[in-house]
C-alpha cells in the first residue's frame, strides 16, 4: 500500500507541474518516477534471483544434543543483490518465554551478494525438550535502497528434526496386578492355572509327574502332559492424557513433559520385562498434522516474487501450528524388540490438543485394548467424567492403575479429591508424580508420592 501511495503522490506532482508549466517540478516529478521504477523493478529482481539451501542432520537426538545448520544463501542472476535479511525460521513457541532450543551463532543476518555469489549462514541448535522441530523455512527479506518497496520470500523447505524423550530409570516394576484364579483367559502364558486345563499334548522330557495325564496316556499308549490355562497379567498398556485442559499455560511444558517422561520410562521397563506394551492418547501426532496441512497449504502456492509484508510470509508458515484434528495416537499392545520404539517415536511427536477429549479417546480404542494388560492411565487431572470413563474399563474386567502427573501443583484439584475420584470407581493403585526424582521411584509404592492420609492407597491394588 505505501508503493502505491508514492505512485499517487508522483503521478498528481506530474499532473500539477504540468497544469502549471513548472518545468523543474516537472523534471524532479520524471526522476522520482524513475527511481519509483526502477527501486520497483530491483526488488522483485532481487527476491526472485534468490536461492537457498539447508544443510543439517535430521537423526533422531536425545535431549540435550546439538547440530549445525548451515544456510547457504544464493544470487542465481546477473546483477548483485545490495542487501538482503535472512533469517531461518523456528516456531515462536519453541523459543519463548521458555526455550525449548536455544541457539548459539547469527541465526539472522544482513549480507550483501555479487552475481552467482554464494554465501553461508551457521548457527548451533541445542534442544532441551522432546518434541517434532521444524527448522525453516528462511525468511528473506530485501528491496531498493531507498525503503519505497519491500519484498519477503520463504526460501528452502523446513527440515525436521525429532528428539527422543527421557527414559528415567524405575529400580522396580509392579504394576502387573494379580487377578484371582480363573477370572480372565490370557494370551501371554507367564503363569499357569493347575485348575484349569487347556488341553494336552505329548510328553516331554523334563514334564513333572503332576502334569501327565494318564487317561489320554492309557488310550493312545504313549505319554501325554496338561496344558494349563494363564491366569496373570502380563504386560501394560499406557492411557496418556494431552488434553489442553490438563496443563495450564504456567507449568509448561515442564509437566507436559513430565507426563511424556513417565510413560516413555513405563513403557521402556515393561518392554525390558519381555512383556506386551502398548500406548494410545488424545494428543496430537505433529507428523500428521504436518502432513495434512501442508496439503491444504499446498493449494495456494506461493508468489514467485515474493510478498510485500513480513507478517504474510510469517503467516502461511505459522499456519501449520494449528490442528483440530480427532483422531487418537494408538501404538497396539503386543511383544516385539521394535514396539518400544515405536512408542517412543510417537511420544516424541505427541503435542498437546483440544480436538478430543480423553474420555471420548477411551470409549474409541476401548475396543482394542487386551484384557491380558494392565492399563496404566497418566493423567494431569482427574474429572468426574475422567474417573467415569476408567471406572467403566474397571467393570469390564481390566485392571486399572493411575498415575497422576503434576496434580500437587495445581491449585484446581488436590490430590485427596483426585485420589477420592478414582477410588469411588474402584481404582486403588493411584501413584502421584510430581518430579522426575518422585517418577524414578514410582515402581515401588512404598515410596509413590501418595500424600500422608492416603497412604493406604498404594496397598490395596
Amino acid at each position: 500500500m505505501r508503493s502505491w501511495r508514492w505512485l499517487f503522490i508522483i503521478v498528481a506532482l506530474l499532473g500539477l507541474a504540468l497544469a502549471l508549466k513548472a518545468g523543474l517540478v516537472a523534471f524532479g516529478g520524471y526522476v522520482l518516477l524513475g527511481v519509483y521504477l526502477l527501486s520497483r523493478y530491483l526488488a522483485r529482481a532481487w527476491v526472485t534471483n534468490l536461492s537457498a539451501e539447508r544443510t543439517c542432520p535430521t537423526d533422531p537426538l536425545e535431549v540435550g544434543d546439538s547440530i549445525e545448520v548451515v544456510l547457504r544463501l544464493k544470487n542465481e542472476g546477473s546483477i548483485p543483490i545490495g542487501w538482503v535479511l535472512v533469517e531461518d525460521m523456528l516456531p515462536a513457541a519453541e523459543v519463548r518465554p521458555k526455550p525449548r532450543v536455544t541457539v548459539k551463532g547469527r541465526r539472522v543476518q544482513v549480507l550483501f551478494l555479487r552475481p552467482k555469489q554464494v554465501k553461508p549462514v551457521k548457527f548451533k541448535l541445542t534442544f532441551e525438550g522432546r518434541g517434532y522441530y521444524s527448522i525453516g523455512p528462511c525468511a528473506a527479506e530485501t528491496g531498493d535502497v531507498f525503503g519505497l518497496h519491500r519484498r519477503h520470500r520463504l526460501l528452502a523447505e523446513p527440515a525436521y528434526v525429532m528428539v527422543y524423550p527421557k527414559i528415567l530409570p524405575l529400580p522396580s516394576y509392579n504394576f502387573s496386578s494379580k487377578r484371582p484364579i480363573g477370572e480372565i483367559r490370557l494370551a501371554n502364558r507367564l503363569y499357569e492355572d493347575p485348575t484349569r486345563t487347556a488341553g494336552v499334548r505329548p510328553y516331554v522330557l523334563g514334564d513333572p509327574l503332576q502334569r501327565v495325564h494318564w487317561r489320554a496316556t492309557a488310550r493312545t499308549g504313549e505319554l501325554h502332559s496338561r496344558i494349563y490355562e494363564p491366569t496373570s497379567l502380563a504386560g501394560a498398556t499406557i492411557l496418556v492424557d494431552f488434553h489442553k485442559a490438563g496443563f495450564p499455560k504456567r507449568g509448561e511444558p515442564t509437566r507436559s513433559d513430565l507426563a511424556v517422561t513417565a510413560a516413555c520410562s513405563l513403557a521402556y521397563a515393561v518392554s525390558m520385562l519381555n512383556q506386551q506394551v502398548g500406548l494410545a492418547s488424545n494428543g496430537r501426532d505433529a507428523v500428521e498434522r504436518i502432513r495434512d496441512e501442508a496439503l491444504e497449504t499446498a493449494e495456494e502456492p506461493p508468489p514467485e516474487q515474493g510478498y510485500e509484508t513480513r507478517f504474510e510470509a510469517r503467516e502461511r508458515f505459522e499456519l501449520l501450528e494449528q490442528n483440530n484434528r480427532l483422531r487418537p495416537v494408538v501404538v497396539d499392545t503386543r511383544r516385539g524388540f521394535d514396539q518400544f520404539q515405536l512408542i517412543r517415536e510417537a511420544l516424541a511427536r505427541l503435542e498437546l490438543t483440544d480436538g478430543m477429549t480423553f474420555p471420548d479417546m477411551v470409549f474409541e480404542v476401548a475396543p482394542r485394548l487386551p484384557k491380558d494388560a494392565t492399563l496404566i492411565a497418566i493423567l494431569p487431572r482427574v474429572p468426574v467424567e475422567t474417573s467415569l470413563a476408567l471406572g467403566m474399563l474397571r467393570r469390564q474386567g481390566f485392571a486399572v492403575s493411575a498415575v497422576l502427573v503434576g496434580i500437587a501443583e495445581d491449585g484446581s484439584e488436590d490430590r485427596a479429591q483426585a485420589a477420592g475420584r478414582l477410588m469411588a470407581e474402584g481404582i486403588r493403585d493411584v501413584r502421584f508424580v510430581n518430579s522426575e526424582a518422585e517418577l524414578m521411584t514410582l515402581g515401588d509404592r512404598s515410596a509413590a508420592g501418595a500424600p500422608a492420609d492416603y497412604g493406604f492407597l498404594t496397598h490395596l491394588a
